[in-house]
C-alpha cells in the first residue's frame, strides 16, 4: 500500500498555490549517516521531502517555483554511476526522477551550485527551513551572494527568507483518504505485532526476544523497520519511559510495557499495551490498569471536531488524579493536587501527541496562541499512563515497580473519532484470556 504519484502532485501543488506570488521554495533530502567504520544506518528519507515528492534517494534537492515557464518541479538527484551502483544499488538519475517522479526538469546534484544562482534569480522570497541542514545553509548564503554579485548587471536576488515548515507542516497535519487508508494499515499491522507478542510471553524470556516477535510480524507484512525504536520493558523498566535497552529477562509476577508501532510507506503506527508476563494481573496491577483505561476510554470518547486538544490532556489529569486519590496513592482534593501539579509524580506526560510520517509527528498545537480544536483529518495518540517508581518511598511497597501506559492511534472525522489501533485487546479480561490461550 503506497501513496499514489498524483497524490504527491497534488501535494505539490497545494503547497505551491500556497507561496506567494514569485517565489521559490527549497526542500532538501536526507544524506546518508554512518553508524560506525565503512556502516552506514538504514537510509531513511526526510519526511518532508519524501511528502512531496515519493523519492526515496539520499543528497537531492526539490525546487518549487510557482509559475516558472520551464517547469515548476526542479529535482537534483545523484548521476547515474554504473560504478557506483554496483556498490551501492541503482539510481534513478536526473531522466529516471522526471519519468518517475514527476519533476518537470531534473539535473545532477554535482551541477546545483552551477545553476542555483539562474533558478533563483529574480524571485522575491525563499522558502527555506533555516538552520536545520548547516552545510546547505552555507551553501544557499553562497547562492544568494553569487546572485548579489552580479547586482550591476541587473540580477535580483531573493529580499526574504521565509520559513517553510508552517505551510508544509499544516497540510502533513491533515490527512488525505489515502493516507488514512496507509495509517489504517500501519494501525492493522501494529495491533497484530502486539497481539503476536501476547500470545509468545512467558517468563524468562528477553526482553529483546518479546521484541523480535513484534519486529518479525512487522517484516512479513511488508515493515521493514519500526517507526521508532521499539520499548519494551519489564517490571521496573516500564516505569522509564523511553526504555530501549530491551535487555533484561521477563519475570513472574511482572507487567511488561510494549511501547511499538510498524512504519508503512513512512507512515508510523503507534500502540502501547502493559501486562502480566505470567498472564495474569496481581490485584495491585489490576487496580492501576483499570484507572489508566479508564482514563484512556474517556479520553477518546470526548474526541470530537471543536474539542481542543488541551481538553483531551486536561480531562485525563482529572480522571487519573481522583483514582489515584482512591488508590490511597495521593493525598489531598482534587482541585489543589491538580493545581500543585502533585499528580506529575505518576503522571508526567502529555495525554499523547500529533502521529503522521513521523511518529511525533509536525503540526502546531496551538493557533495564535490558543489550544487549537480538533478537526476531521487529524491523527493523534491517546495514552495516559501511571508510573509509580521502584524509588517511591511515600507509597506502599505493593505500588512500587507498577509502570502502565495504555496507547492507540485515534482519527479525527466528521461526526468523533475512528481507533485505527482497535486490534489488539486492551480489557483485563480479553488480555488474560488471550495469554492463556
Amino acid at each position: 500500500m503506497r501513496i499514489s504519484q498524483s497524490g504527491f502532485a497534488a501535494r505539490r501543488q497545494q503547497l505551491m498555490d500556497q507561496m506567494a506570488p514569485g517565489s521559490v521554495a527549497v526542500i532538501p533530502a536526507a544524506a546518508d549517516v554512518p553508524r560506525n567504520r565503512d556502516v552506514e544506518y538504514p537510509f531513511r528519507q526526510d519526511s518532508d521531502f519524501y511528502y512531496l515528492t515519493g523519492f526515496n534517494e539520499p543528497d537531492a534537492l526539490l525546487l518549487l517555483i510557482p509559475g516558472r515557464s520551464e517547469g515548476q518541479v526542479v529535482i537534483f538527484c545523484r548521476d547515474r554511476d554504473p560504478e557506483m551502483e554496483i556498490w551501492n544499488g541503482y539510481r534513478a538519475g536526473p531522466e529516471g526522477v522526471c519519468k518517475q517522479y514527476g519533476a518537470d526538469q531534473a539535473y545532477p546534484v554535482a551541477e546545483m551550485d552551477e545553476r542555483m544562482a539562474e533558478l533563483l534569480e529574480g524571485r522575491a522570497r525563499l522558502y527555506y527551513s533555516m538552520g536545520s541542514r548547516e552545510v546547505l545553509d552555507g551553501q544557499v548564503r553562497n547562492w544568494l551572494n553569487d546572485i548579489r554579485k552580479k547586482a550591476r548587471l541587473g540580477a535580483v536576488a531573493p529580499s526574504e527568507i521565509v520559513m517553510l515548515d508552517h505551510l508544509l507542516h499544516e497540510m502533513r497535519l491533515f490527512k488525505s483518504a489515502e493516507e488514512v487508508e496507509v495509517m489504517r494499515a500501519a494501525g492493522r499491522i501494529s495491533a497484530e505485532a502486539h497481539v503476536r507478542a501476547m500470545k509468545a510471553c512467558q517468563p524468562g524470556l528477553l526482553e529483546y526476544q518479546l521484541e523480535a516477535e513484534i519486529t518479525h510480524h512487522f517484516a512479513m507484512n511488508g515493515c521493514r523497520l519500526p517507526a521508532y525504536s521499539s520499548i519494551v520493558g519489564g517490571g521496573d523498566n516500564a516505569c522509564v519511559l523511553h526504555y530501549t535497552e530491551n535487555r533484561d529477562k521477563l519475570k513472574n509476577g511482572d507487567l511488561v510495557l510494549i511501547d511499538a508501532g510498524c512504519e508503512l510507506d513512512y507512515y508510523a503506527g503507534d500502540i502501547t499495551r502493559t501486562f502480566p508476563v505470567s498472564g495474569k494481573f496481581s490485584p495491585e496491577q489490576q487496580a492501576v490498569y483499570e484507572l489508566v483505561l479508564k482514563s484512556q476510554l474517556a479520553c477518546i470518547e470526548a474526541i470530537h471536531p471543536g474539542v481542543p486538544w488541551i481538553r483531551i490532556h486536561d480531562l485525563s489529569v482529572e480522571i487519573l488524579t481522583q483514582g489515584l486519590i482512591d488508590l490511597g496513592l495521593l493525598k489531598g482534593d482534587l482541585e489543589g493536587l491538580i493545581e500543585s501539579g502533585a499528580y506529575k509524580t505518576f503522571y508526567m506526560h502529555r495525554i499523547g501527541h500529533w502521529l503522521g510520517m513521523d511518529v511525533h509527528d509536525v503540526g502546531d498545537y496551538k493557533v495564535n496562541g490558543d489550544w487549537r480544536p480538533l478537526e476531521p483529518g487529524m491523527v493523534m495518540t491517546v495514552e495516559p499512563g501511571i508510573y509509580i517508581s521502584p524509588q517511591n518511598e511515600q507509597v506502599d511497597k505493593k505500588w512500587r515497580g507498577i509502570g502502565i501506559r495504555i496507547e492507540d492511534d485515534v482519527l479525527v472525522t466528521e461526526n468523533g473519532y475512528e481507533i485505527l489501533s482497535a486490534g489488539v485487546p486492551k480489557s483485563v479480561a480479553e488480555i488474560e484470556q488471550l495469554m492463556a490461550r
